[in-house]
């Protein structure tokens, strides 16, 4: 039986167009660009830092948002940066009795801001908080240690193959692949996610019914 939901961050409850958007402009370069670098990064299943050293060789990521926030063009998360179906979704899945969590690999200065929206969850928690980011084996025991109900109880909702789906399948968790952003659409058919993937939606607002349908059958 499904006890709690746990949720990535970016690309699953957040639109991450306008903070990529901001890196672009931070380094000088145009947002296309930037974004056809990223894609192709993403395509070659690499991670989407990495974009950065094509344009600035030894990119020092956590020296340049130290440097963003000194120049007051810091992190920023906005009622708009929400995709549409994210709070109607949450708030149908707490009124299931389920309860809900957010944890993924963010910043703890995204984690302050997330709270600030006073979202429809139990608990937010980023990697920068915890001191350890997926995929590694850890986070997701964190996942487990902050969300009631055993392993199998708990549903990882992300849209990342790697970092996301076939990482919590292997800590015993329950996963659903949302595709939308890049990595949930380039990974989308992939067999590796298929198989690993206990469901696979293209909208958080399927989330509740398809929960609830697994609950009846527990």
């Amino acid at each position: 039986m499904i006890l709690s939901v746990v949720f990535d961050v970016g690309e699953t409850l957040l639109d991450d167009s306008r903070e990529f958007g901001a890196w672009a402009d931070w380094i000088g370069v145009p947002r296309h660009t930037f974004s056809a670098v990223l894609g192709a990064v993403t395509a070659a299943g690499r991670d989407s830092s990495e974009a950065f050293a094509y344009f600035r060789p030894g990119f020092d990521l956590h020296l340049e948002r130290r440097r963003r926030e000194d120049a007051g063009v810091g992190e920023s998360i906005e009622e708009c940066d929400l995709y549409a179906d994210v709070r109607p979704a949450l708030s149908a899945l707490r009124e299931a009795g389920l309860w809900i969590g957010v944890a993924g690999n963010q910043t703890p200065r995204a984690a302050e801001l997330l709270r600030k929206l006073n979202l429809p969850v139990d608990l937010i928690a980023t990697s920068g908080e915890w001191g350890v980011a997926k995929p590694d084996p850890a986070f997701f025991r964190r996942v487990i240690e902050m969300a009631p109900g055993g392993s199998a109880e708990i549903v990882y909702v992300g849209d990342h193959r790697d970092n996301d789906i076939l990482p919590a399948r292997a800590a015993g968790l329950r996963t659903a692949a949302i595709r939308r952003g890049p990595w949930g659409h380039l990974w989308a058919s992939d067999p590796a996610l298929i198989e690993a993937a206990d469901r696979r939606i293209n909208s958080l607002s399927e989330l509740p019914a398809l929960l609830s349908q697994d609950r009846r059958m527990a």
